[in-house]
């Protein structure tokens, strides 16, 4: 069961990963995030905080992860 979970802990950590540090990129680049003098909008200030706390999630969830692995040994 710990080999399970671990596996799926470490499964979503690599998927948090690869898909939201690219999203960012996007909502960067979206022109809703600045507004017309250059400054960052609230739109752009939610982002970056919902992906940040997923970003902070997905390493709980490998260091979960490491350490269900780590109790197999």
């Amino acid at each position: 069961m710990v080999l399970f979970l671990s596996l799926i802990l470490l499964i979503n950590a690599v998927f948090s990963f690869t898909v939201w540090p690219p999203f960012l990129r996007r909502i960067a680049a979206d022109e809703r995030s600045t507004d017309a003098a250059g400054k960052r909008t609230r739109f752009f200030t939610v982002h970056l905080v919902l992906i940040s706390t997923a970003l902070v999630l997905a390493a709980v969830a490998f260091v979960a992860a490491v350490i269900g692995f780590a109790s197999l040994a």
